[in-house]
């Protein structure tokens, strides 16, 4: 019988592979809303009388089920080859691959949306470190999220920063390792 025994650096892939898909899972539901069609309308006979909404504000409201919360513009700058393999401040081991940020206050597991106000290029990131300890930054990016925003050249830039919030979804503390 064969065994393969994974290496350190297969199992971070796997990992790092197993938290994107988790957040893919979550991002999936991004732009999605609620629609209420209301079939036996069509079906009703026609009346004359006119029918008033008791209240008109509930008939306009949009359903989304996710909200962008603004947090400004914010300086962020980058990390990656010294801490990968690390870990983080919440304890998983750092992968400089992964869609990951540092924040000095955000509660982790926080979803940012993050565009590079030079380029308008976007990406999702989830807080999972503490930092940047540099005066004047907010942000400290994982590798890849520099590289998908254009910014590993330039090292610092500012960023519009959006909180991602799902309303009715009460995120649980997992453990992605």
């Amino acid at each position: 019988m064969f065994v393969y025994v994974l290496s350190q650096i297969e199992r971070s892939i796997l990992k790092s592979l197993t938290k994107m898909l988790l957040i893919l899972g979550m991002l999936s539901l991004v732009g999605f809303t609620f629609v209420t069609s209301d079939i036996s309308k069509a079906s009703e006979p026609m009346n004359k009388e006119e029918k008033i909404p008791v209240n008109e504000e509930e008939n306009n409201i949009n359903k989304t089920i996710v909200n962008y919360i603004d947090k400004g513009v914010m300086t962020a700058s980058w990390y990656g080859p010294r801490f990968n393999g690390k870990l983080t401040a919440n304890g998983e081991i750092f992968d400089q691959q992964a869609f990951t940020a540092a924040h000095k206050k955000l509660k982790f597991g926080t979803l940012l949306k993050l565009t590079n106000l030079r380029n308008n290029k976007s990406i999702v990131v989830r807080i999972n470190d503490r930092g940047p300890y540099v005066s004047g930054r907010q942000l400290d990016l994982s590798k890849a999220a520099a590289l998908s925003l254009g910014m590993v050249e330039r090292g610092v830039v500012k960023l519009k920063v959006e909180e991602i919030s799902l309303k009715g979804v009460n995120f649980p503390v997992v453990s992605l390792n």
